[in-house]
């Protein structure tokens, strides 16, 4: 029973999260998918960590779809998206952890550029709205 709650509570966070919350929580999932994959590889699971590797590339395709190519950022990200998942590939091959923990790395910087970018967009939203009053 808690987890049916648990998970009717995950999807209404999804279903109502505002894109750049959505994007912070594809951020976390690849974060913990790198990191259950570093696990079982840990555990000699080779199944869990193809399976969470799989499940991280597919949060970089996501990425990937998701950019828009007249920005310049988008393109300098779309660069890097294909470099890390290039680098799971090669783990996927391998099981090798340092290659992962060089995707997490990325991943963790990338995560936390993205929450310090919407705590900033708050901030102004909040002082635009004050000057408007």
């Amino acid at each position: 029973m808690i987890n049916k709650g648990f998970e009717q509570y995950k999807e209404s966070s999804i279903m109502t999260a505002s894109p750049e919350e959505l994007t912070l929580m594809l951020y976390n999932g690849f974060i913990k998918f790198l990191m259950q994959a570093q696990m079982a590889i840990d555990e000699k699971n080779i199944e869990k960590a193809h399976n969470n590797l799989v499940k991280a590339e597919n949060i970089l395709v996501e990425f990937q779809a998701t950019l828009d190519p007249k920005y310049e950022i988008s393109n300098n990200l779309y660069l890097l998206y294909d470099y890390m998942y290039r680098r799971l590939t090669e783990a996927v091959l391998k099981k090798d952890k340092a290659i992962i923990e060089e995707v997490l790395g990325f991943a963790r910087e990338l995560r936390d550029t993205w929450s310090q970018a919407m705590k900033a967009a708050k901030q102004q939203t909040v002082r635009l709205q004050q000057i408007a009053k």
